[in-house]
């Protein structure tokens, strides 16, 4: 996965998305596509303009990890109604919207904007900023509640986050993290919202030890209860990795021990946050991890901003050539236990290979789009 930077009372953007930090300004599917989520129709290319990107730094969110193969699931008998509101909230920060209201002439911009800059993506809290962040929260929050909308929010300051890599940082330690996760939920207020927790934290929780894994996965417990009881409307979802990645087994064991099966904590598993694999290996991969963890309640959302084209061969990870827009971003998907399409990743925002973590570049945007 990987990273980005935009402002939401001092937000930025991060794996593609927007990112609130303390500082200024598909293959083929299982079912038809449902009509509340269009793909894109390719476009000609245009000539490109000088490409410019905002300054601004972030940590980087996760790198993706060695792909392996998946198994698949057979649908789950019991389809999970989504009782949250169809409609899903465009923060009006972020660095692709810097990028199309600071070039009107840009040939690209018309379609930067319409297939990426106007749909509505996640808002990264990828500091650990103890001061600020219930303010930053609630700037979110309260900006989807005035327009009856559903934002969705991604607290990324786990300690040892990235086990040291592109995206190493976070909170010093567990009780400095749990002090922040009480702050963040203070802000989550009385509306809707959809909290994707920790992206890797624990598909990536291998490189730490025994004893600090049961403590991480404790503290992400501690936080989905947090924020249940702080929003009563939030809905919280756990790190399911990708397909790719665990196998459904072993990836719901992880789970488990983090909190993802209950119900005071969890409302289901996330996957393919700022990776490519295709919506119907995730939506197999993730019903299959659900079937292992148990728990009518569950469901699971899956980050489509980049995987149009499904996942590179040869397991490129860091800004692949030849890829596309998904499943555009909605809370109707029309699949049994799949709660949500979500552009967790911020199309045109860099893994770190065509320019620094985070970096927009609207060449990129422009070939992700068309």
């Amino acid at each position: 996965m990987v990273a980005a930077a935009s402002i939401v009372v001092a937000a930025g953007t991060v794996s593609g998305v927007i990112c609130a930090t303390g500082e200024g300004p598909d293959a083929s599917e299982a079912r038809p596509v449902p009509s509340a989520s269009p793909r894109p129709v390719p476009l000609p290319a245009v000539p490109s303009a000088s490409p410019s990107a905002t300054s601004a730094t972030v940590s980087a969110s996760p790198s993706v990890r060695p792909r392996r193969s998946s198994a698949s699931a057979s649908e789950s008998p019991q389809a999970k109604k989504t009782t949250v509101s169809a409609r899903l909230y465009r923060h009006p920060a972020s660095r692709v919207i810097d990028w199309v209201r600071a070039h009107p002439g840009d040939p690209r911009r018309p379609v930067i904007e319409s297939r990426i800059a106007d749909q509505p993506a996640a808002v990264w809290f990828a500091d650990w900023s103890p001061d600020t962040v219930t303010a930053r929260v609630r700037a979110v929050t309260s900006g989807g509640a005035a327009e009856g909308r559903v934002p969705v929010v991604v607290p990324y300051a786990i300690p040892g986050r990235d086990c040291g890599g592109h995206s190493e940082g976070g909170a010093p330690d567990l009780e400095a993290y749990d002090d922040w996760i009480d702050r963040f939920a203070a802000g989550l207020g009385s509306g809707e919202v959809v909290v994707i927790l920790e992206p890797d934290s624990v598909a990536q929780a291998d490189c730490l030890s025994a004893g600090e894994r049961a403590a991480r996965f404790a503290s992400l417990a501690r936080a989905g209860r947090v924020f249940k009881e702080a929003g009563r409307r939030a809905r919280v979802y756990y790190d399911a990795g990708h397909s790719g990645w665990h196998s459904p087994a072993k990836q719901a064991d992880l789970l488990r021990r983090a909190g993802a099966a209950s119900s005071a904590s969890s409302d289901g598993v996330f996957s393919n946050v700022s990776n490519f694999h295709g919506t119907a290996d995730e939506i197999a991969y993730d019903r299959a991890v659900l079937d292992a963890l148990g728990g009518t309640h569950l469901g699971a959302v899956i980050d489509t901003s980049r995987n149009g084209n499904g996942a590179p061969a040869d397991g490129e990870w860091c800004d692949p050539a030849g890829r596309t827009l998904g499943r555009a971003p909605t809370l109707s998907t029309g699949e049994p236990r799949i709660d949500a399409y979500l552009w967790v990743k911020l199309p045109g925002e860099s893994d770190g290979c065509k320019g620094a973590p985070g970096t927009f570049s609207p060449s990129y945007a422009y070939d992700l789009a068309r």
